[in-house]
C-alpha cells in the first residue's frame, strides 16, 4: 500500500474529488494548509504600498491505496489540478506498513 499526498490549488479540490470519485477511489483527509514552493510566496500592492505574502493557502489530500492503484490515482490528481502555472503543487508517495479499520479491527488492504 501507499500513501499519497497532494498539495493543489485550493478551488481545484471539487474537481479533484470528482474525478478521484469517478475512478473508485473515494477514501480520502482533505486538510486545508498554508505553505510555499520554489516561488517564495507573492508581492501584492495595496493602496500603493507592496507587500510579501509568503505563505500561500492550499489544500492538502491525504489518499491510502492498493499498489497497483498508485499511477491512476497520481495520473488522475495531476490531470484535474493542473494549470500549468507556478504554484500547481506537488505529490509525494510513501509506503504504508498497516492499516487498521478502528470499527472492524481488519487490517492490511481490507481496511483501505
Amino acid at each position: 500500500m501507499k500513501e499519497i499526498i497532494a498539495i493543489i490549488r485550493p478551488e481545484k479540490l471539487e474537481n479533484v474529488k470528482s474525478a478521484l470519485e469517478s475512478i473508485e477511489c473515494r477514501g480520502l483527509t482533505v486538510v486545508d494548509v498554508k505553505g510555499r514552493g520554489r516561488q517564495l510566496g507573492v508581492t501584492e500592492s495595496y493602496r500603493g504600498s507592496d507587500y510579501r505574502i509568503d505563505l500561500l493557502p492550499k489544500t492538502r489530500l491525504e489518499i491510502i491505496v492498493k499498489d497497483e492503484e498508485v499511477n491512476e490515482v497520481i495520473d488522475t490528481i495531476v490531470k484535474t489540478a493542473q494549470t500549468g502555472d507556478i504554484g500547481d503543487g506537488k505529490i509525494f508517495i510513501s509506503p504504508v506498513e498497516d492499516v487498521v479499520r478502528i470499527r472492524t479491527g481488519e487490517r492490511g488492504e481490507k481496511a483501505v
